[in-house]
């Protein structure tokens, strides 16, 4: 009997070996299946910050783009401000050209009334241009630059300095900002 007792209980001892074994298969399958979700869960949190990354990304984006659509908008407001007021101008040059033609001829008259008023509405209209960034070219006694005189003929140089030098104005030529409005023409020494 004691044999049947041992064989009771190592069949007991096979069965609780057996269960543990279930159990820790079981275990070991729940481990497994915890370390897949913990994978998957880490894989979707990853995928979400580079979500949130890329909308950050595009957000700065759209704000730089945005940033620079202002600034363009407000540069050419103002370039189409400086243009009209280019245009208009540019517009008033025949009549200070004609200001300046009456003055000269003005000189050899007697009449002080007239000169003195012709002078006086060049000056108040020069001076109102100049607070807008109008600035004569200065050409007489300087050397023929073709950034600011164009050239309507050469002249004998009286002397040999002159040679290359601006002898006379023909119509006189302005900036406007720093930009030349209409070019100084100039006679040249030859």
């Amino acid at each position: 009997m004691s044999e049947d007792k041992e064989k009771k209980a190592s069949a007991k001892e096979q069965k609780k070996e057996a269960r543990e074994a279930k159990k820790l298969e079981e275990l070991q399958a729940k481990l497994d299946q915890a370390q897949k979700d913990l994978a998957e869960e880490k894989k979707r949190a990853e995928e979400d910050q580079n979500k949130i990354q890329q909308g950050k990304d595009d957000y700065l984006r759209l704000m730089a783009e945005f940033e620079t659509f202002r600034r363009r908008s407000a540069e050419d407001r103002l370039s189409l401000i400086a243009s009209a007021s280019a245009d208009t101008i540019k517009g008033l040059l025949p009549v200070l050209d004609d200001c300046e033609r009456a003055i000269k001829m003005l000189e050899s008259s007697s009449d002080e009334a007239a000169k003195k008023g012709t002078s006086l509405i060049y000056d108040k209209l020069m001076a109102y241009l100049k607070t807008r960034g109008l600035e004569v070219i200065e050409a007489v006694g300087q050397k023929f630059d073709t950034d600011f005189h164009e050239a309507v003929t050469q002249f004998p140089a009286p002397e040999e300095s002159l040679k290359g030098m601006v002898i006379d104005v023909v119509q006189t030529g302005y900036t406007l900002n720093g930009k030349v409005l209409r070019y100084a023409k100039v006679v040249v020494g030859a």
